[in-house]
């Protein structure tokens, strides 16, 4: 086929797909204005598709990324990873993150029985996006301390009890502070048997349900009043990317400051990978490395994200994979 030929031929597909998709003319009507046959214009629309001259994209806030989806799912070992479309400013982006993770919640099967849940905004945007009835009634558990130091109310509470009331199930709260100033102090309010009871309850959840927070002056600590911002700084030289339930992380998933983590209340890592689900929700490029340390270590074994974080985690692993 000789190179006019073949001009001639993507110029008619170009045509051929303008026609089809921007006029909406079927493809008898085509065929009449580029008097060529309408099977010559059905082969130019596929052709057109398989060149990518037409690229579709499907716009809804509850639009995924499919392809990314498998990509991310395969690279890191999970059973399920679902990617919204970036765009807009952060706060769309954070909103169809939380309304994928309700989706994904009311689909999931088997029914979780007894869901831990930590806090943060996004996990509370989850829960409000969650609608009435999402589930048949469960236990659903608090599993790190959330009564907030500052003067902002505490989302803890609030999130876990929301989530339940939606399913009709019971809510077991922990409250207590999430950080301790001393650990004597965090293992005393340990030890105590109600505090004791919630946590155990905690572990035995089938399915955790967290969020993950930066490690920097936006982290929610912060905001709460449990670190300041010379404590971040702190956090960062000892490598930490972010928290996951409270417990700062290094890109490892290992545990950043042990001295810290002995006076962060709640379940610890450990236990959080004993369970069978363990979703994880995270949006925004402020989580990006942390996303990733969750990502790696084996901390999920679903991660609900956008696509900018899809993006981050593959060219990070794609990277690894050819080093």
């Amino acid at each position: 086929m000789s190179g006019k030929t073949v001009l001639d031929n993507e110029l008619l597909a170009v045509r051929a797909a303008e026609l089809y998709y921007q006029e909406n003319k079927t493809q008898d009507e085509i065929g009449a204005i580029l008097h060529i046959t309408r099977w010559k214009v059905g082969r130019l629309i596929t052709q057109a598709r398989e060149q990518g001259i037409i690229r579709i994209e499907i716009s809804h806030p509850r639009a995924r990324r499919l392809g990314m989806e498998q990509d991310v799912k395969a690279a890191f070992s999970l059973e399920a990873a679902i990617v919204v479309p970036g765009g807009g400013d952060g706060a769309d982006v954070a909103s169809r993150v939380a309304s994928a993770a309700a989706d994904y919640l009311v689909a999931m099967r088997p029914y979780s029985h007894v869901l831990g849940v930590s806090w943060g905004k996004t996990l509370h945007q989850v829960a409000q996006a969650l609608p009435a009835g999402w589930c048949p009634p469960l236990g659903v558990v608090q599993v790190n301390g959330g009564v907030s130091h500052s003067a902002a109310p505490g989302l803890a509470a609030e999130t876990a009890t929301m989530i339940a009331a939606k399913a009709h199930g019971e809510v077991t709260l922990l409250p207590t502070p999430a950080i301790l100033e001393r650990r004597e102090t965090k293992e005393a309010i340990e030890s105590d048997r109600s505090i004791r009871g919630v946590l155990d309850h905690a572990a035995t959840a089938d399915t955790h349900l967290f969020s993950a927070g930066p490690a920097s002056e936006v982290s929610i600590h912060v905001q709460s009043g449990y670190l300041k911002n010379t404590d971040i700084q702190s956090l960062q030289q000892s490598g930490a990317v972010g928290d996951v339930l409270g417990r700062y992380i290094t890109p490892e998933g290992t545990i950043a400051d042990r001295g810290l983590d002995k006076r962060t209340l709640g379940i610890s890592l450990d236990t959080l990978r004993e369970a069978p689900r363990r979703i994880a929700v995270v949006a925004g490029p402020e989580k990006h490395p942390v996303a990733l340390a969750i990502a790696r270590s084996g901390l999920a074994t679903v991660m609900i994200m956008d696509e900018g974080t899809a993006t981050f985690l593959l060219g990070n692993h794609t990277q690894e994979v050819s080093a």
